[in-house]
């Protein structure tokens, strides 16, 4: 496999830069094949420039066309085959099962906003006619859609190299909207960025779309992000990480003389709140579940359950020792970047030092390659600690996750009060338990962007009712999902067309409904 190492503006390769980087196999440390050139900060602005004159042309293609588009970007990454496959693992340590389940997921995601498109009725048609004998006065015709935003800037997540990153929801639904996309590569898996971005530009050169649809830079430092989000080109940024790197994108946005919206999936500690009955009743089932969601993927979802709540009684104790040993009998993780090691230990001793918290249990498994080892870990402390301090919650982004035990109802409801929003809530309860616990699981409702009932979070279904997102600090914006045909409104804005001709008018308004799409009349 030969890989480039520069950067795609638009068709063209360039590495302008002296700097470069290599991948590094995350289960061994051995430097990878392939060095990828740093990009300058002119050639961050020529990307921004040829996706500003793409956007002219692109934002009118119709809607048949762009699917067309993403159906032809799914069929170039299944042709890539085994050297996809291999790249992935090598530069990730995530196992072979995981990544064509992650290439199939993503493929997916793309013909289902491929459908979406061809339907063409997601763009919120609405007519008002005219009515000229109106009185006191006569009343326009006005006319309003979605649409397309600008340029967008997305940012590739390191912990799916596949369905959250090059091709992945935040640019699928950028580009589903008509935006062209300017893609800053994640420097964990760069080699698949690569392979994956040659088969978006493949799909461009098919379909006979302008140059500057899409373009990638790597930059592994802040620096590349920071001259990207600050171009005024950019109208929108995509972006799935940590809660800092998060915010740093979000204040450098609203810093612009021109703001521009930033959609952020950030911290979550996904609480899983145990009702009593289902404690008494499913104690075993429920820690040995608890245990195989908190070290899914070495902990690397960002849905993972990382709070266990809990009401004190006769089995909560026997809950404890059996999810302890549980998780101290489980095998060491292997992260999929030396960075993400460092914080969750950062994480943890955080924990650990802060006052009411107390080390349950923690694994003593290691793998061969210590600095990507991380370790399934339980904490506990008391309702009453986390009321007082709002920094327990914080999201440990690796298998940990932080028991809360509380004396009773009210404090259970005195705890979900004081939550930080969340991505998830999942709610482990029996019929009786529902019914007596109705006010908290409304109360929940406010803190997080999906409420599950008998599961864990891990596991997010790419379908149009999904929803996955949450109150600040989970997201910056509550409204917005990154999963889900729904993620397409991120790049829109509507847009009003008061008195126009016939001739004059997008399709989707025309009285004539050529499209034959949803039209909202009067």
């Amino acid at each position: 496999m030969n890989l480039h190492g520069k950067n795609f503006i638009g068709f063209n390769l360039s590495n302008k830069g002296a700097q470069t980087y290599r991948a590094e196999n995350p289960r061994n440390g051995d430097l990878l094949a392939g060095e990828f050139s740093v990009a300058t900060e002119n050639e961050i602005q020529l990307c921004c420039e040829l996706a500003e004159q793409a956007f002219l042309n692109y934002k009118l293609i119709s809607g048949r066309d762009k699917a067309k588009f993403l159906r032809a970007i799914a069929e170039n990454i299944v042709a890539l085959g085994s050297n996809l496959i291999e790249r992935c693992i090598a530069e990730t340590g995530l196992p072979e099962a995981r990544i064509i389940g992650e290439r199939g997921r993503t493929c997916g995601q793309l013909n289902l906003f491929a459908d979406l498109l061809e339907k063409g009725s997601w763009v919120n048609a609405r007519i008002d006619l005219a009515q000229p004998a109106r009185t006191p006065l006569p009343k326009s015709d006005i006319r309003s859609m979605e649409r397309a935003i600008g340029p967008v800037a997305v940012f590739g997540a390191s912990n799916f190299p596949l369905a959250f990153s090059t091709a992945g929801g935040d640019t699928v639904s950028a580009l589903a909207a008509g935006c062209p996309v300017v893609y800053k590569a994640h420097p964990g898996h760069p080699g698949v960025t690569e392979l994956v971005t040659e088969a978006i530009l493949q799909a461009i050169k098919k379909c006979g779309l302008p140059e500057g649809v899409f373009s990638m830079i790597h930059s592994p430092t802040a620096e590349g992000g920071q001259m990207l989000i600050q171009n005024p080109l950019i109208k929108a940024v995509g972006f799935t990480g940590s809660l800092n790197a998060g915010r740093a994108i979000y204040n450098a946005a609203a810093s612009r003389l021109e703001p521009i919206p930033v959609y952020a999936e950030m911290g979550s500690s996904n609480p899983v709140l145990i009702l009593p009955m289902a404690l008494q009743n499913q104690c075993e089932s429920i820690a040995a579940g608890l245990t195989t969601s908190v070290c899914l993927g070495a902990g690397q979802f960002c849905t993972n359950p990382g709070m266990t709540i809990v009401i004190e009684d006769e089995t909560t104790d026997k809950f404890i020792a059996t999810l302890s040993q549980q998780l101290q009998n489980s095998p060491a993780g292997t992260v999929v970047h030396k960075s993400i090691k460092q914080s969750y230990e950062r994480s943890l001793h955080a924990k650990l030092n802060a006052h009411g918290v107390e080390l349950l249990g923690q694994s003593d498994s290691i793998n061969d390659y210590e600095a990507t080892s991380v370790q399934p870990t339980l904490f506990k402390a008391n309702a009453n600690a986390v009321i007082a301090n709002p920094n327990l919650q914080a999201e440990v982004f690796g298998p940990c996750t932080f028991l809360v035990t509380c004396r009773d109802q009210n404090q259970v409801r005195e705890l979900i009060q004081h939550l930080d929003g969340q991505l998830t809530a999942s709610i482990f309860g029996e019929t009786s338990d529902f019914e007596n616990f109705k006010h908290e699981i409304q109360l929940l409702e406010n803190k997080v962007g999906r409420l599950i009932i008998n599961q864990f979070p891990t596991g997010v279904e790419v379908c149009a009712a999904m929803f996955h997102g949450g109150p600040y600090p989970a997201a910056t914006d509550s409204r917005a999902t990154s999963v889900g045909t729904l993620a397409i409104h991120r790049f829109t804005r509507p847009v009003c067309y008061q008195n126009f001709p016939q001739n004059l008018l997008p399709d989707e308004l025309k009285d004539s409904n050529p499209l034959n799409i949803e039209q909202m009349r009067n």
